[in-house]
């Protein structure tokens, strides 16, 4: 957890993860160089985390529980269509 920002508990952040390995191999999206997955430790704004980003399209996602997860797979990385409910975008200046 960080000093600075409160971050997504462990929890969390942990079945997330394990839910996206497990997906990602069983619909064999990380084969020959397919769909890669890395952690990353503090990017300073997991209260809305778990956080995921789809490179090299830019696009962060946040809340990214199983569910969320499910419909980025499904609808972003095999449809090409990104999820516009749970998009993390900038705060207005």
């Amino acid at each position: 957890m960080s000093d600075k920002q409160e971050c997504c508990s462990r929890e969390v952040g942990e079945r997330a993860w394990k839910y996206l390995k497990r997906r990602l191999k069983e619909l064999g999206l990380v084969a020959a160089g397919g769909v890669q997955r890395t952690k990353a430790d503090c990017l300073q704004i997991c209260t809305g985390g778990p956080i995921a980003v789809v490179w090299p399209d830019g696009v962060w996602y946040h809340s990214c529980t199983e569910a969320v997860l499910e419909r980025i797979i499904q609808e972003h990385l095999i449809r090409g269509v990104p999820v516009e409910d749970f998009r993390l975008r900038p705060a207005p200046r």
